[in-house]
């Protein structure tokens, strides 16, 4: 599904990853863990294509087609979700709407009538049933006075409802008390299919003990330096990262 090869990229002329290799097929989901300032967040972004990023080097291929020139918009079209960081506030914007013009978008870049009012109802209805979303949530404004677990909520509705190939989740646990991150997890594990890959990026494996990962990768200086199965994650949280540091010399 996705394919990343020797993967350079980064702001202002300086290389924040530097040779990047990545393959994640449809049924998995991997994990991708590393100190702060190791180049995690800066590949979530160049995967999704935000524009301030700079590839200098290497390709990003999803679903056999290189998407490296690709802008946000269209890879979102093709499949692509990212959970922010840091979602943003849009004042005046309901979930709903916000949600039914996504999906609408979505709809007319491939050449499609938009979803009847009924069905986007139903679905919607479906989803947060399944995401146990209070009704009353999606008529608020956009992340506006949101905690930071119903942001993070907010933002798996999203992925639940756009139904996306691949889903990028980037520190989606970061501020959530452990409520909170159950939701976000059990979002995450109904979601999952043969169909669709995660990418869960993380500094804690408490996320981990929710969303069971297929591969850990550990990302340093702008390089996977060493990937495994989820007991590297249990291996990371007892040693930290200095033993990887002291293997690499």
């Amino acid at each position: 599904m996705l394919k990343i090869k020797d993967l350079y990229a980064g702001l202002g002329g300086k290389d924040i990853l530097q040779g990047i290799n990545l393959e994640v097929k449809a049924g998995e989901i991997h994990a991708i863990m590393g100190p702060n300032g190791s180049g995690k967040s800066t590949l979530a972004s160049v995967v999704a294509g935000k524009e301030e990023y700079e590839v200098t080097r290497g390709y990003i291929t999803f679903e056999n087609e290189d998407i490296s020139e690709l802008d946000p918009e269209e890879r979102a079209h093709k499949g692509i979700f990212l959970s922010f960081q840091y979602p943003v506030e849009i004042p005046g914007v309901s979930v709903t709407n916000f949600i039914k013009t996504a999906i609408n978008e979505t709809h007319k870049s491939k050449k499609m009538d938009d979803m009847p009012a009924s069905e986007m109802l139903k679905m919607i209805k479906e989803k947060a049933d399944m995401l146990e979303i209070d009704r009353k949530f999606l008529s608020r404004s956009l992340n506006e006075g949101f905690s930071g677990g119903e942001k993070k909520r907010n933002e798996i509705f999203q992925m639940a409802m756009l139904e996306p190939k691949l889903a990028i989740l980037d520190e989606t646990d970061s501020g959530l008390d452990i409520d909170a991150l159950k939701v976000v997890a059990n979002g995450v594990n109904k979601l999952k299919s043969k169909d669709n890959a995660v990418i869960v990026i993380t500094h804690y494996q408490r996320l981990l003990d929710y969303i069971i990962p297929d591969f850990v990768h550990v990302i340093m200086n702008g390089r996977i330096v060493k990937s495994g199965t989820k007991e590297l994650a249990y291996e990371l949280e007892e040693k930290g990262y200095d033993w990887i540091k002291e293997e690499l010399v």
